[in-house]
């Protein structure tokens, strides 16, 4: 009889290789999910300082921006881009992107602006994001 050596073997070794490796696949999807979330909230959060910024543009000029470098005091977040997409005097509309999501955008539409206009979003004043 040979003497037991101590260690593992190349099969249990093998199978802890493939069990942190799994563990890591499932950790990294997470965190693009959590990523893609974040900046999908980063879009939503700049949609509504638009907004309020617009009401105030609205309050001072009795008219609604044309573009968001009209707003003052608006800060965006890093990579989001606001597009406003439809103005007249009773209503506006906007989309919201990100450099790092191109599949993504937000859109918010209030008064008489189109929905579609403001697509993603089908509620007026609601904010959408697809």
């Amino acid at each position: 009889m040979m003497p037991r050596r101590a260690g593992f073997t190349l099969m249990e070794l093998l199978i802890v290789l493939v069990i942190i490796s799994i563990l890591v696949t499932m950790g990294v999807n997470r965190f693009w999910k959590v990523k893609d979330q974040s900046l999908v909230s980063a879009m939503a959060h700049d949609l509504r300082n638009v907004a309020t910024a617009q009401e105030e543009y609205f309050a001072d000029n009795y008219t609604y921006a044309a573009a968001t470098t009209d707003l003052v005091n608006l800060h965006m977040s890093q990579g989001v881009v606001v597009t406003v997409t439809h103005v007249q005097q009773d209503g506006w509309a906007a989309n919201a992107t990100h450099v790092s999501l191109a599949a993504r955008q937000c859109g918010m539409f209030t008064g008489n602006a189109p929905a579609a206009a403001g697509a993603p979003a089908t509620v007026n004043g609601i904010i959408g994001c697809n």
